[in-house]
Order: structure tokens, then C-alpha cells, then sequence
């Protein structure tokens, strides 16, 4: 049958092209290759099958169909960009505690030659010895609270107690250690990484770390201002699992008998601003990621 015998009607006239419906206008559209573009995500198979009407080419090649239906890789949009530097919470300003050893209190190692490190298991000058734990490492990144810019070149002073809650500088029995207490610098991205144990949970307190913010190491190391004050939460999940280990039998006691809410820093939130993210294992070691805003 010819192209023109496929369009006559009951009286043997010719269809007019307007009046040859809507299956006449698909055939019509496939031929100029434009379905594509005016119906976008649909398939020529769908749109055909809708009418009646079946593509050969579609048909016979599946990649065409395949090429029609495939969702478009989605790029970067500028929300999704502007979203890394979007306004952050302040973290809450807290108690530096009574063993800060910045010379608010008595001692001050913040001026003693090896305080800037990254690993701060050890002590340093006159001893060595080496803090005993749960490996954790402690991933503290800074950012401006109005806008979420990395703070690059901060001073960070990170401090917390031993594996049996004391503190060095003050506890008694550690009154000739410094160590768990660091400096370092935040890096491109505003973090600071520090290699260090997972502290106890002494009597009265939920497991926490200290740290304060200073304009850069040089002013961190001659005591000077201080940007903010405050501590790191850490979560009760791997509190458990780390406290039921060996060295840490005080703390399964200490921490039955405080929660998040009822501890004197974080109770006022929960400390909804201050918890760590927790990664790791008690074998391999944790990791404990918080990003402030100041």
C-alpha cells in the first residue's frame, strides 16, 4: 500500500494532512527526527506504543532507546557549591576546667619547647612516658560561624585526661608528665589532626576533650588571647565499647552515673553542637571528627 492509498477515507477521497490525526503527526515527527527534542525524556518507543504505532528504528537499535532513557549525569549546581560555605553553628563557649596548663591556673606548658605536635602521647623535656589507651585520633576542623570558611593558620591547644582520669601537670601521680596536651596549626581545610588515647570518664563528668582557639600558633604559645574556649563530647556508643576494655574498669562505673544531660557543660543542649563523629574501631583505633564554628 502506497503512502497516499493508507490516507483515503470511506468515499475514496484523500485525508487532508490536518485531519489525518495523531498518529499521521508522530510518523511525521520520527521522519524529521525532532521527537527528541519536544518530548525530552520520553522514549520513541513509549510515545509510539501510546498511539499504536511501533519504531522501527528504536526497535531495531536498543542503544537508541537506551541513549533516550539514560538519567544525565547531574553536575555541581551553585546551591551544592555555596552549601560548603554556608554559615555554621558556634560551638557553645565552655569552662577551660581546672587544669587548662595555659597559666590560668597555676602551670603553664603552652611556653615549654615541644608543645606544638601532632602526637601528643608522650610527654616531653625531662620525661618520656607514653600515655596509655584506646588509640584515638582527634580531627578538629575550625570555621568561621558567619560563613563557613575554613579558618586557616588557627592555633589549636587540644588538652584531656588519661586512660585512669587524670590529668597531667595537676593529677596526683602525674604531676611530672605534660603528656595529652598538643599544639598544632589547622591546615587548608581549618582541621587539626591529633594522634592521641581515648581519655577515661572520671566521676562527675561525661568523656570530653579541651581545647581552646587562638589566632595562630605564635600567639597560642605566648598565652595570649584566646578565640574560644570549649570542649569535644564524646558519643556513648563508643564510650561503651572502649570502656570494656583493659585500663579503663573506673570508667564503666563513672559513666553509669552521668548522661549528656545531666553533666554541668553539656547538660544546657545535650551537647547537640559539640559530639564527635565517631569512626574506627577499639582494635584499630577511633577517630573523632567535630567541625566548629567560632
Amino acid at each position: 500500500m502506497s503512502e497516499e492509498q493508507r490516507w483515503i477515507d470511506k468515499n475514496g477521497d484523500v485525508i487532508d494532512e490536518d485531519h489525518r490525526g495523531l498518529v499521521y503527526d508522530v510518523q511525521t515527527l520520527i521522519n524529521r527526527r525532532r521527537v527528541l527534542g519536544i518530548f525530552g525524556g520520553l522514549t520513541l518507543t513509549s510515545l509510539l506504543a501510546a498511539c499504536g504505532v511501533q519504531d522501527t528504528d528504536a526497535a531495531a537499535s536498543p542503544t537508541a532507546t537506551a541513549t533516550a532513557t539514560a538519567t544525565p549525569t547531574p553536575t555541581p549546581t551553585a546551591s551544592a557549591t555555596a552549601a560548603a560555605s554556608a554559615p555554621v553553628s558556634e560551638v557553645p563557649d565552655e569552662t577551660g576546667g581546672p587544669y587548662p596548663g595555659d597559666g590560668s591556673n597555676g602551670v603553664n606548658v603552652l611556653d615549654d619547647s615541644g608543645i606544638v605536635r601532632s602526637d601528643i602521647r608522650s610527654s616531653f623535656g625531662a620525661s618520656t612516658t607514653v600515655a596509655q589507651g584506646v588509640p584515638l585520633t582527634i580531627a578538629l576542623t575550625v570555621r568561621d560561624a558567619a560563613t563557613g570558611a575554613a579558618l586557616v593558620g588557627k592555633g589549636v591547644y587540644i588538652w584531656h585526661c588519661d586512660q585512669a582520669g587524670r590529668y597531667s601537670l595537676y593529677s596526683s601521680g602525674a604531676e611530672n608528665e605534660n603528656y595529652l596536651r598538643g599544639v598544632q596549626q589547622t591546615d587548608s581545610t581549618g582541621t587539626v589532626t591529633v594522634t592521641s588515647i581515648y581519655p577515661a570518664c572520671y566521676s562527675g563528668r561525661w568523656p570530653h576533650i579541651h581545647f581552646e582557639v587562638y589566632d595562630d600558633v605564635a600567639t597560642a604559645v605566648a598565652s595570649g588571647p584566646i578565640v574560644k574556649t570549649s570542649q569535644i563530647a564524646l558519643p556513648g556508643e563508643a564510650n561503651a565499647l572502649v570502656y570494656a576494655t583493659s585500663g579503663y574498669e573506673q570508667s564503666v562505673q563513672n559513666a553509669s552515673q552521668i548522661s549528656l544531660q545531666s553533666d554541668n557543660v553539656f547538660g544546657d543542649d545535650g551537647g547537640i553542637h559539640q559530639i564527635a563523629t565517631m569512626s574506627g574501631s577499639v582494635g584499630a583505633g577511633y577517630t573523632a571528627a567535630l567541625t566548629i564554628g567560632v
